[in-house]
């Protein structure tokens, strides 16, 4: 069976900056899959390359969803083919109404809306009381089930979050990846990228770390959880030195 999201060597540039480096990756349709990494290892550019939002990218390899090339495309066309995109920092049009931000949602689709608003309540309760309410006014939170409903309007196949629990309390975070976990249990498949190891790793089902634009670690999430190494580096847990841990990772036979 094809994978649903296939990259083979991928690289991707801001400028001169090489950002994506040889990138391939397969992600099956159904699961969750998170992403790890430092800041600049390139886990965001990875779901903007995705997505088509880096001008002229990718430079080098290939994109397929659903078997079909996507590198190159245009964005709306990419989010018309069945694949959505919740940015870091959430984007909310913050002078449009919770209820005109999820019909924006909805741009690329002919037919009602009503029975996917009533399903998006259900995620959200909050939504519905404040469906008139200014996007703008909302907390930190609601604004991130905001851009989640919003994404997930248009009916995808495929769900990119980037960095969903930035900025919230521990009690909003749960309460969102637990929506996240029902959300693929509905059918749709999820990649997301977050520095919040422990919980990233809490609902996914494979994992991977990626390093200065390449993915240098990929297994199951209870195998990634379980490592020394990332107990270390992204778990807080353990005192061995930095540098002798990179060493060990790059004995490791899954690293690239």
């Amino acid at each position: 069976m094809n994978p649903l999201l296939q990259l083979a060597s991928v690289d991707t540039y801001y400028g001169r900056i090489q950002a994506l480096r040889g990138a391939s990756l397969d992600i099956a349709a159904g699961g969750i899959t998170a992403v790890l990494g430092a800041n600049g290892a390139g886990k965001s550019t990875l779901l903007k390359t995705v997505m088509g939002l880096i001008e002229d990218q990718p430079d080098k390899g290939t994109i397929h969803f659903d078997g079909r090339p996507i590198h190159g495309a245009e964005t709306e066309d990419i989010a018309r083919a069945g694949i959505a995109y919740v940015p870091e920092g959430r984007e909310v049009f913050r002078e449009l109404t919770v209820l005109e931000n999820l019909h924006a949602g909805a741009f690329a689709r002919r037919d009602g809306t009503a029975a996917d608003l009533e399903r998006m309540f259900g995620y959200f309760p909050r939504l519905r009381e404040r469906r008139e309410q200014w996007a703008g006014t909302l907390s930190g939170g609601e604004q991130q089930m905001l851009a989640i409903a919003r994404a997930l309007m248009g009916r995808p196949r495929l769900l990119l979050l980037d960095e969903p629990s930035l900025g919230l309390s521990p009690l909003l975070v749960k309460e969102i990846f637990a929506i996240l976990r029902i959300i693929n249990a509905a059918g749709v498949t999820i990649v997301l990228v977050e520095q919040n190891a422990r919980m990233a790793l809490s609902v996914a089902a494979r994992a991977l770390v990626m390093e200065r634009g390449r993915f240098v670690l990929d297994g199951t999430a209870e195998e990634l959880a379980a490592d020394p190494d990332v107990q270390e580096f992204y778990l807080g847990i353990g005192t061995d030195e930095s540098v002798r841990g990179i060493k060990r990772y790059r004995r490791k036979k899954r690293w690239r």
